[in-house]
């Protein structure tokens, strides 16, 4: 558990390690399809930050000795827009800046979603084509654009011992 004071409000963060899976209301508003999730949850780290009650959750994987993977973050609708995201993000990486050498994101190729990532400190890093085509079982859209493409985001980190 740790405790991130933010404009005189306490916010708690906690990595949940049993039951996973009764997050999946939330996990789903970012990675909509079950199987998807299914494929890294139990293998992640969940975390989940609360201020008074749930707001957002994100599933981080470790990739290789190098890199962790953060696959899902998701903030309940009426509370995006409101720093939870970037706040759990800027708390992802102090964790595990000491951990690996960088962390990257796959998205859809949604402007305002690599907008969000680049304020978080991310750089563009590369794209699998056809991504959302090839592996999800009906078209995927984030406000009116089909996704097709995965686009990759790459933060590295100053300082690694690891």
């Amino acid at each position: 558990m740790q405790l991130i004071k933010r404009k005189g409000i306490v916010m708690d963060i906690k990595i949940i390690k049993e039951n996973k899976k009764r997050f999946l209301d939330l996990l789903l508003l970012a990675d909509e399809q079950e199987s998807m999730i299914d494929k890294y949850i139990e293998r992640g780290e969940l975390f989940a930050l609360y201020d008074g009650d749930l707001k957002c959750i994100c599933v981080i994987t470790r990739e290789d000795k190098d890199t962790c993977e953060l696959k899902n973050i998701a903030t309940y609708e009426k509370y995006q827009g409101k720093g939870y995201g970037s706040r759990l993000i800027k708390y992802i990486c102090e964790h595990y800046e000491d951990k690996c050498k960088s962390i990257i994101v796959g998205t859809g190729d949604s402007p305002w979603i690599i907008s969000f990532y680049e304020r978080c400190g991310f750089v563009l890093s590369h794209r699998v084509k056809d991504f959302f085509i090839d592996n999800y079982e009906h078209p995927m859209f984030d406000n009116g654009i089909q996704l097709v493409d995965m686009v990759y985001l790459k933060k590295d980190f100053e300082a690694h011992d690891g």
